[in-house]
């Protein structure tokens, strides 16, 4: 689904590589968790990934295509919602089908159709401030699946969210992932998120980012908390928070 193939990036205000030489692959229909500590390069390789930046050498390919040669090939959810507060969540969930000239009739079938899906059909006239943090979420979620693109880029969207919010949509995210069937990359600090979402662990070790140490999470799918309780996924946590540290400390 994504490759990066030999990978080099430079900001213009740094004098060195924040990524040198990188390669690795997802493949379709997984669920990968990037951790790292803050700064290391994570988001860059979204950003990357989505063309907001471009690399100084080698490519970045989506099912085997150069991302340049393509568009509408991923959707990304950031941080914050970034719901427009004038727009009722009908007009906010139109957004990227705007983009891509889809009629009025197509958009509202489509919007309702998602709504439906995510369970929130009767806010469609409502606006962002009328919904909770987690409904907020659950629309942005929605507005990235309606990108149309097999391939998700989220970048920590639960951070924002109290404890027992984020657990639930953790669980709703694992379910929205079985359901449609698509491929996602995954932003965490949280090295129990990333544990309890993934297949896969992509850990940034280093900075500049020259390779990423792939780690596979030993427990199936459907998953429950009562998972996060054996003890090789305790073993493994206390693994993820020692290279973390070890790369905190070489800062």
């Amino acid at each position: 689904m994504l490759e990066f193939k030999n990978v080099t990036f430079q900001y213009e205000d740094e004098d060195f590589n924040i990524i040198d030489n990188l390669s690795f692959k997802v493949e379709h229909g997984e669920f990968i968790s990037l951790i790292g500590v803050s700064g290391c390069g994570k988001s860059t390789i979204f950003r990357l990934t989505n063309q907001l930046l471009a690399p100084k050498s080698g490519d970045i390919l989506v099912d085997g295509v150069s991302i340049g040669k393509q568009k509408n090939y991923a959707g990304y959810m950031p941080q914050k919602d970034l719901l427009f507060p004038w727009r009722t969540i009908e007009k906010n969930l139109w957004l990227p089908m705007e983009l891509r000239r889809l009629s009025k009739s197509d958009m509202r079938q489509k919007s309702d159709a998602i709504l439906s899906e995510v369970g929130l059909l009767d806010y469609k006239n409502k606006y962002p401030k009328d919904l909770s943090g987690g409904m907020r979420q659950r629309i942005s979620f929605a507005r990235t699946l309606l990108t149309d693109a097999d391939l998700m880029l989220l970048d920590e969207p639960f951070s924002a969210l109290d404890s027992l919010t984020r657990m639930s949509m953790q669980e709703w995210l694992l379910a929205q992932w079985t359901h449609f069937n698509k491929t996602i990359l995954f932003i965490t600090h949280d090295v129990e998120e990333a544990i309890f979402l993934s297949q896969k662990i992509f850990v940034v070790t280093e900075t500049p980012i020259r390779s990423l140490e792939v780690i596979s999470v030993p427990a199936g799918y459907p998953r429950s908390r009562e998972a996060l309780k054996e003890p090789e996924i305790i073993e493994l946590k206390e693994y993820l928070i020692s290279k973390l540290r070890k790369q905190v400390d070489s800062l």
